[in-house]
Parts: C-alpha cells; structure tokens; sequence
C-alpha cells in the first residue's frame, strides 16, 4: 500500500464524497478513483459502498481507516524528525471536534509575531478521543473540548460553545427555530463507541446510557445516520456551517450545557512553545492583543 493511496481513501472516508475528496486534495476525480479502485485490488475487498449521496466505507474500510491513519501519522512523525536534526521541532497542536477552528488565524499570526521561527502543525482527532492525541504522546498541545479525565493534564478554559440538535430535514422539529434537549426524549441517538472516555460519551449522548441508536466515531458517520437511519443528536454549533448539506437540518439547543473549550497539556512535561501557543490561543478567544509571550 503506497501513503499517496492512503491518502485518497483517508480524505474519501472523511469527506464521504468521492468528489469532496478529490477538491480537498487537488486532483480530479478519475485519478483519485483509479487509485482507490487499485487500493481495493491489491486487498482484495471493497472499501466504499456508492450511494446516492457519494460513498459510505464497508466493514473493511472501517478496519482500514483507523489503520491508514495511524501509518500516515507515523510516516509524517518520522519525516518530523528527519527535518527536526537540522531544524527547531514542529509544535503539534491536536484538536477534535472542531474546537477553536474559528480563532487559528489569529492566533498563529501572534504566535508568528512572537516566535516566527516555530512551525506549528495541525492533527485533527477522530472525535471518540477528546484528549486529540496528547495521552498517547502525539501531540504537544490539544485545542479540545470538556468535559473528560483531565487527571495529569493542565487545563485552561478559553471559551463556549452553545449545541445543536441534528435532524433530518424533514423531521417534525427541524423547522423549529430552537428546541429543548428533553424533546428530543426517546427518540433514537447516534452514540460513541464502548471504552471511550466516560464523561465525554454521556455529555454527548445527552440522553440514558440504555437509548438505542448507531456507533459513530466521525461526524460524517453521525450525519449518514442521521439522514439514513432517522436518527438524532448534539454537536457543536459551528456544525451547522462546517457540515451543511442537503437533507440535514440544525437547530438551536436549550437544556444542555454548552461545549467548554479548552486548550490542555501534560503537566508532568511543560513546553515553552507549547505554552506560547497556549497563550496565543488564549488571547485569539479574548478578542485581546496578546500580551508577549514568555521565551
């Protein structure tokens, strides 16, 4: 299996949209599919199945992803470190669930004012990890989202985020202008998988553990069951511009506390960059100038 191969079918698996896939990775669509077919023939099984509204992966594509995964970061770490022998380390910022996206820029161009010799790189989490990497040494800094176990972390809070309901666009509630969490009672949730972090899987659930609905660990899973399988549930706000699409509908959420961001690092292992960063994002919520960073 070749990275470039892995590649497409990360991006086609996160996109579920051979044609989004392609856009995001600057190629045209034929090629992107060659490859992807060619993928599917030296393993010798389907990854996607096409549907109306682009692809869905099989059961084999699901054991595939996290596996392409976990060989595209290993092989980006070990370019890292390559590059690291002659030049300052990159700073790994993890983030999940789209925390933080809508300050980036402004707090990279302090950071850069500050430090313009550090070079930051960007991990995005599948969203059953709300630590974005950091317990399992990925990352140096996770932009993320509470609550979970922050037990041997340091946590600071930047911001809020109110919730959202996802519905089918023509459910019943999906025209409202906003709903109460309790309405949403004994309607089937899509829920994160078994084993992951506790406070976090019941914060999303926003429901009794014993509610039925579908397994998902990406929020396009959470948008196909929605739109196919008639399910419900919450996701941060910002979803409704970063997922909008046709047949889904958002809406406005009351009765649930709202998404705390947080920046978070291990507290037994303090980096001054990571810190700077930490400062960085910090004053990008506030809407302030950054006071200077510590060096």
């Amino acid at each position: 299996m070749d990275l470039r191969a892995l590649r497409c079918f990360v991006a086609v698996a996160e996109e579920g949209h051979f044609g989004r896939a392609a856009a995001r990775l600057h190629l045209a669509q034929p090629p992107l599919s060659r490859r992807i077919r060619e993928l599917e023939a030296d393993l010798g099984c389907r990854l996607f199945d096409r549907i109306p509204t682009g692809a869905r992966l099989t059961p084999a594509g699901e054991v595939l992803l996290a596996e392409a995964r976990d060989l595209l970061e290993r092989a980006e770490r070990a370019r890292e470190r390559v590059r690291g022998a002659e030049s300052e380390r990159v700073l790994v910022l993890g983030t999940v669930a789209g925390a933080g996206l809508d300050v980036g820029a402004a707090a990279l161009a302090a950071l850069r004012r500050e430090r313009p010799g550090l070079r930051v790189r960007l991990r995005e989490a599948p969203i059953t990890d709300p630590s974005a990497g950091l317990r399992e040494g990925r990352v140096d800094l996770a932009l993320t989202r509470l609550p979970f176990d922050t037990s041997g972390l340091t946590v600071r809070l930047l911001g809020e985020e109110p919730l959202v309901a996802v519905l089918s666009a023509d459910d019943p509630l999906a025209g409202r202008p906003r709903l109460h969490v309790a309405e949403l009672a004994g309607r089937p949730r899509f829920r994160l998988p078994p084993g992951t972090d506790a406070r976090w899987r019941a914060y999303w659930l926003g429901a009794p553990d014993d509610v039925p609905g579908p397994v998902v660990s990406s929020p396009e899973e959470c948008l196909h069951a929605v739109l196919w399988e008639g399910t419900v549930g919450l996701l941060p706000a910002g979803a409704a511009r970063r997922h909008a699409r046709p047949g889904i509908a958002f809406v406005p959420v009351d009765g649930h506390a709202p998404s705390r961001i947080v920046t978070a690092r291990r507290a037994t292992a303090p980096d001054p960059r990571a810190e700077a960063l930490a400062q960085a994002l910090a004053a990008a919520f506030a809407g302030r100038p950054p006071a200077p960073l510590a060096r």
